[in-house]
């Protein structure tokens, strides 16, 4: 509330400013950024006050927008309401989940003077699905990791033991002017659709990949049948969700998402016998390699980058 007065003036003539509005919260996509880690750590975010107005009917500044950044492949969800504000997907891709409070009006031009409204504040959920071109499936200790690495500039931990890998691992492969990126998923078990193993946390980053790659154990060293495995990953793909299962569709004869098999481990005894029977029950096309001893990778690759 401001009043300009002089000598000619007695009365004072209203010439308060209006209050800068809020600072809104700003939700924005960068490539640059591979995992949601900082939010451990830093979990709320304050916006700043707008200013304050002035008198001669100067309006308070607006307060700048809080830009929070996020990976690509973000799904933004409103914990109240569990419904999905935003699927940030582009780099450089925002949206606005907080408004900033509005400011009060001044008393210029005779109006009544009044506060401001205050801000939106709002609890999210931010759910990061990986972007890959291709994502590798398969048994735990079917030799994904070893693949990925010697394929990629990738390297995650490689041993002996069943899920080695934990999390997503994204590699690049490069070869003359084109490349891709590879992730390795944590190995799937039967029950991975409902969460068995944790499987449900790690199906949910096929969902972006254009392309599976399926590895098949193909010696059966771990006692298992390399048929009955394939058979057992599909049926996981196609209880979690439809869009990631390669069973076509009563609607269409086209595959929601591509396929390539890979029957890896040949250089071990009785894989041979495996493949032969493999190719007779399965009836597709399969790329016997050993990712150990980088046997047969090329080939792989070149089918990959050619489906891509």
């Amino acid at each position: 509330m401001s009043f300009y007065r002089d000598k000619y003036t007695r009365r004072g003539i209203p010439d308060g400013g209006n209050g800068g509005k809020g600072s809104d919260i700003v939700i924005r996509a960068d490539r640059n950024l591979h995992s949601l880690l900082d939010f451990q750590y830093q979990r709320h975010f304050f916006g700043a006050k707008g200013g304050n107005g002035s008198s001669k009917n100067k309006k308070g500044k607006d307060a700048p927008c809080v830009i929070i950044r996020v990976p690509c492949g973000t799904v933004i969800r409103e914990a109240k309401t569990d419904c999905v504000l935003r699927d940030l997907d582009k780099d450089q891709e925002e949206i606005i989940v907080a408004y900033g409070g509005r400011g009060g009006s001044g008393n210029q031009h005779g109006r009544p003077v009044t506060a401001g409204s205050p801000g939106e504040e709002k609890e999210l959920i931010l759910d990061l699905k990986l972007i890959a071109d291709v994502g590798v499936i398969g048994f735990p200790n079917v030799g994904k990791s070893t693949l990925i690495s010697n394929i990629s500039n990738a390297h995650p931990k490689i041993a002996a033991y069943p899920f080695t890998t934990k999390s997503p691992v994204l590699g690049v492969v490069s070869k003359e002017e084109s490349s891709f990126v590879i992730a390795d998923i944590p190995g799937l078990i039967e029950g991975s659709s409902q969460g068995r193993g944790l499987g449900d946390k790690f199906l949910r980053h096929i969902e972006r990949t254009k392309l599976l790659l399926h590895l098949i154990d193909m010696s059966g060293i771990e006692a298992r049948d390399p048929v009955e495995d394939y058979r057992t990953i599909n049926n996981e793909l196609k209880d979690y969700s439809k869009e990631v299962s390669s069973a076509p569709t009563y609607r269409s004869r086209v595959d929601k998402k591509s396929q390539i098999i890979a029957a890896n481990k040949m250089d071990l005894e009785g894989a041979s016998q495996n493949l032969e029977r493999f190719k007779k029950a399965i009836k597709k096309k399969v790329y016997p390699i050993s990712a150990l001893r980088k046997e047969g990778l090329e080939e792989l690759i070149e089918a990959i980058r050619k489906r891509l």
